[in-house]
């Protein structure tokens, strides 16, 4: 049987139940245990796939091509799973099947109401989903993290809520832990309790009782004692069950400060977890995983030398709107055994125009772009800030200084080339003029111009490196692979018409698609790194496995010793992060990520058929 650990949150949202989350489920796959984990966001969106990322943080792309929440980005990176567009769960999914079923008649003639039909749907789905495998034995899960979006009291929730106060008793009490995760404000050094006694008051109201309490506090002071005395006493909850989560100086550091007050302990007994037959070599596996993340966490400490890079996007006014980015580099920074810092440029501040309007701000840009060890232009759309973007790889590209380009920065890279060095100036995307002069980068001619939502190229996909690029840099971080796969999210593409120009100009295309049509990694082979990539390689990054060619610019910005050092050990000991029935070619992942579309309707969507 299954073992579910709900955690949700009270008094404000954003406070860090994604990571308290993803750090349990850290700590149990220490014992050896297999887990996965399920996001529920209450919003009456199907997916996050048409939300702006400066509202909601960024779009996070599944294999499968599921376009979710950033938190099961935490999921996959702290428990090394790879999950399903089915593990992120919203009120528009539950809602859209419902419907479905009762337009087919499933419901009989029934009245569909909220209980029992939508909570039964939401305990259904989470049951369904809990089972599949995740990790790389193909067995179903031991344990299954299930982290309900929002706060309790939520208007939205409360079908949610309500289901997961009839699912504790579907599974049983053994099977079913809660973790509260509250605030606990510090006023002037005193820490106030009296909003967490009123959030678990909301809840045991509801019908749900928390097992533990995990106190937020946004200062570096932990828990104290008393404090905890007194949110166990009027929580009506054991001294134990009271969990302290301060701010520490790396999110890396959190399942061990979590672990040291026995948070373990405390779930193996509540779940009777130490009844279930653990093989040796998961046991093994476990005790590995706690001694490198442990190692991880230690090293970080330690780390004096810094390098900089310059991330030159559109939505920097919400640094989650680029979160795996930010892990991407994070996770190279340790491997390279370097600090990082990360300079943050608003691209529209690098253009001409701004020197006039705020020639502060541009000055500063500029500064900041020139004085970077390297640059990154991760993706976006719209053609806001594009100009500025690249200013910056122009820059990068004749001062010699190490660049990475995302999506829209490896788009934006072969525009530049075209305008500078193949002299086109009239060289432009039509996501941005629908009718250039030189339309270099162009819509892709299979995807729907009247649907926004799950439309675009989604998911898992496969480049092929092409004959003679054993030079190429990316290609050496990659291991040396022939085929390497990595998650797609766009509309637009390199045209396939100056791809040979391209070439003849000194601009090499050396990964493509299986059918050599689509351009999906550039490299200047004359430069000390200089990448473009149609893909979000960011998607893929694992605190112990950085994505490559994250690894290649970070270490390229330390110095040309250390990227030849990196581009060694990956030879030696790069494994990609997926599943091997994962790493099939492009038609076969398409028809199973059609399979497991919810409804027929979204299946028409999908494939921009009509009605």
């Amino acid at each position: 049987m299954t073992k579910y650990i709900l955690v949700s949150g009270g008094v404000v949202s954003g406070i860090g139940k994604g990571v308290i989350a993803s750090s349990t489920g850290l700590l149990l796959k220490m014992t050896g245990l297999k887990v996965t984990a399920i996001k529920i966001d209450p919003y009456m969106n199907v997916d996050a796939g048409t939300m702006r990322p400066t509202e909601h943080g960024e779009v996070y792309v599944l294999n499968d091509g599921g376009e979710v929440d950033l938190d099961l980005g935490n999921y996959e990176r702290y428990l090394d799973v790879t999950l399903s567009r089915d593990n992120n769960i919203t009120t528009g999914k539950i809602y859209q099947q419902i419907i479905e079923r009762e337009r087919r008649g499933d419901y009989l003639g029934r009245t569909v109401q909220i209980v029992p039909h939508v909570t039964d749907a939401i305990q259904d789905w989470i049951e369904r989903v809990s089972k599949i495998p995740a990790d790389e034995t193909g067995e179903e899960p031991d344990v299954c993290i299930v982290e309900l979006g929002g706060t309790v009291g939520d208007i939205e929730s409360a079908p949610f809520v309500e289901a997961m106060r009839q699912f504790q008793f579907r599974v049983g009490h053994e099977n079913f832990a809660l973790i509260h995760v509250s605030l606990v404000p510090d006023m002037h050094g005193e820490q106030k309790t009296k909003p967490t006694q009123t959030t678990v008051h909301a809840l045991r109201g509801l019908g749900l009782l928390p097992d533990l309490i995990a106190c937020r506090l946004i200062v570096p002071q932990p828990l104290t004692k008393g404090t905890k005395e007194k949110i166990s006493m009027f929580c009506h909850v054991a001294s134990e069950q009271v969990v302290g989560v301060h701010d520490v100086t790396s999110v890396y550091h959190v399942p061990l400060l979590l672990q040291s007050q026995g948070i373990v302990g405390f779930l193996q007994r509540r779940l009777n977890l130490n009844n279930l037959d653990l093989k040796s070599n998961m046991l093994e596996r476990g005790t590995s995983l706690e001694t490198r993340w442990k190692a991880l966490t230690t090293n970080q400490e330690r780390l004096f030398d810094q390098v900089s890079i310059a991330l030159v996007g559109k939505y920097t006014d919400l640094k989650d709107s680029y979160m795996s980015v930010i892990k991407a580099l994070e996770h190279s920074a340790f491997r390279c055994h370097r600090k990082l810092i990360i300079h943050w440029v608003e691209s529209s501040d690098l253009e001409p125009e701004q020197q006039d309007v705020d020639p502060k701000k541009y000055h500063d840009a500029w500064r900041t772009v020139v004085g970077a060890s390297g640059i990154l232009v991760p993706g976006g759309f719209g053609e806001r800030g594009t100009e500025g973007m690249m200013l910056a790889i122009k820059w990068a590209r004749e001062q010699q200084i190490p660049f990475l380009g995302i999506c829209l920065g490896f788009q934006l890279a072969v525009v530049e080339w075209a305008r500078q060095i193949m002299n086109l100036p009239g060289a432009k995307s039509t996501e941005f003029n629908t009718d250039p002069a030189d339309p270099v980068i162009l819509f892709m001619p299979e995807i729907s111009r009247t649907h926004m939502g799950g439309t675009m190229r989604l998911g898992l996909r496969p480049t092929i490196f092409q004959k003679d690029s054993e030079w190429s840099r990316v290609r050496k971080l990659y291991g040396g692979a022939d085929i390497v796969w990595e998650r797609h999210r766009h509309r637009y593409e390199v045209n396939p018409e100056y791809v040979e120009r391209l070439q003849e100009s000194g601009m090499s295309f050396i990964g493509r698609d299986e059918k050599g049509e689509r351009m999906q990694i550039m490299e200047l082979q004359n430069h000390p790194f200089f990448v473009g990539l149609q893909a979000h390689p960011e998607f893929c990054t694992r605190p112990l496995n950085p994505s490559p060619p994250f690894l290649g610019l970070v270490a390229a910005a330390c110095g040309p010793e250390v990227l030849e050092q990196q581009m060694a050990q990956q030879l030696q000991t790069f494994l990609p992060p997926h599943p091997k029935d994962a790493m099939v070619g492009e038609q076969v992942l398409i028809q199973a990520s059609r399979e497991q579309l919810l409804t027929k309707g979204l299946e028409r969507v999908l494939s921009s058929e009509s009605e």
